[in-house]
């Protein structure tokens, strides 16, 4: 298996459809490729390996997998500021 040389770093918004918790979470993923040839990414966070935020995503509320996936920033934005 060959790994990149430097993680690409990216980061998500997700909310809830059913209870509404909204988080947002940054992930190392590592591009590989097995003994086949076929290409993989896998997910880190903190030095741990998670599953893909895109298909494998749980609420940390109600712990459903109903989950939007929004581009990076968003769960910030509709917060209000804090004093």
């Amino acid at each position: 298996m060959t790994m990149t040389v430097e993680p690409i770093r990216e980061a998500y918004s997700f909310v809830c459809l059913h209870c509404g918790h909204a988080w947002e979470g940054s992930y190392a993923i590592h591009h590989s490729t097995d003994a086949n040839g076929v290409p993989r990414a896998d997910y880190y966070v903190r030095g741990v390996r998670v599953p893909s935020p895109l298909t494998g995503n749980m609420c940390r509320v109600c712990h459903r997998t109903t989950i939007r996936v929004l581009r990076s920033g968003r769960v910030a934005a509709a917060r209000p500021p804090v004093d």
